[in-house]
């Protein structure tokens, strides 16, 4: 990252971060957004914004909730595994983590995102792509 001199914003010129930080009492600087239809420096000239997307792991699982799902995971560091296979009923996802159930044990499972390599479904999958509004 280049450092720029007597704290100048490289996004918004004539900003100055030293007018807020470093002075006792002036908390966070407003965030500057362009105005609607303006451009974004360093923007190539004609590029529009970028689309919505929301295609988000956590609501594609959500999507999928009740179905049997089976999550490849990795730990590393791990001296007894560093890699397991879970299997079990998609019964809600966050951001950061799934809970799944084993139906024979009744165990329910509180996995980490971070850790999960990848999800495979025995059957189709519930998938909607968010398209921006007035587009089909």
């Amino acid at each position: 990252m280049p450092y720029y001199q007597g704290s100048q914003s490289p996004l918004v010129p004539g900003y100055r971060f030293d007018q807020y930080y470093g002075r006792p009492g002036r908390g966070i600087p407003p965030v500057v957004m362009p105005p609607s239809g303006g451009t974004i420096p360093g923007m190539p000239p004609g590029a529009g914004p970028l689309p919505v997307e929301e295609s988000y792991i956590e609501n594609i699982l959500r999507l999928n909730k009740g179905k049997v799902a089976t999550i490849y995971a990795t730990y590393e560091n791990n001296p007894e595994w560093n890699a397991k296979i879970f299997k079990g009923v998609v019964e809600a996802a966050g951001r950061d983590h799934i809970i799944i159930s084993d139906p024979d044990t009744g165990k329910r499972y509180l996995l980490l995102m971070v850790n999960v390599d990848y999800i495979t479904f025995d059957e189709p999958i519930a998938y909607q792509y968010p398209l921006p509004p007035g587009r089909s």
